[in-house]
């Protein structure tokens, strides 16, 4: 289930604020293992949406970090947490985020790097990609944040 809206406050004849979001879209998921790739499919079309309705410049590396996040953020709280997930994907001026909720209180620990360890290493390469990751308990459950980008930096993979 999908609802897109503009924030509050959006003027289409003015230019966002940098910390504030031009569009967002909310998304249910539910349905065992197949929600995971329809979040991969829902980010896929929202940064399309983004690109062809609004102009805004998506690249490569934006829509495949995007994917990765949304993958990794949405594979742990199905793997973790009982009853559905919510994905929130929101675009700004300078970045796109991705917000996942999920049941389960407990709050994930980065884990410090080892090649050896299988597993266990989704939010080690979500901070990789991310400018900003943060996690804020709720009064049920969590919710993870994750800002990625817009702008490609020169030099960057």
């Amino acid at each position: 289930m999908e609802s897109v809206e503009l924030d509050a406050g959006y003027d289409s004849g003015a230019q966002p604020q940098p910390e504030g979001h031009l569009v967002r879209a909310d998304y249910t998921l539910e349905g065992g293992g197949n929600c995971i790739a329809a979040a991969r499919r829902h980010a896929v079309a929202f940064l399309e949406r983004m690109r062809t309705e609004y102009g805004l410049p998506i690249s490569q590396r934006v829509r495949e970090s995007t994917e990765l996040v949304v993958s990794e953020l949405v594979t742990n709280a199905h793997k973790y947490a009982l009853g559905p997930v919510l994905m929130q994907l929101r675009v700004g001026a300078d970045g796109v985020d991705v917000v996942v909720w999920d049941s389960d209180p407990a709050v994930p620990v980065v884990r410090a790097a080892d090649p050896r360890r299988a597993g266990h290493h989704g939010l080690e390469i979500i901070k990789k990609v991310a400018e900003k990751l943060s996690v804020e308990r709720e009064p049920v459950g969590k919710r993870i944040t994750a800002r990625l980008a817009l702008a490609d930096l020169p030099g960057a993979a």
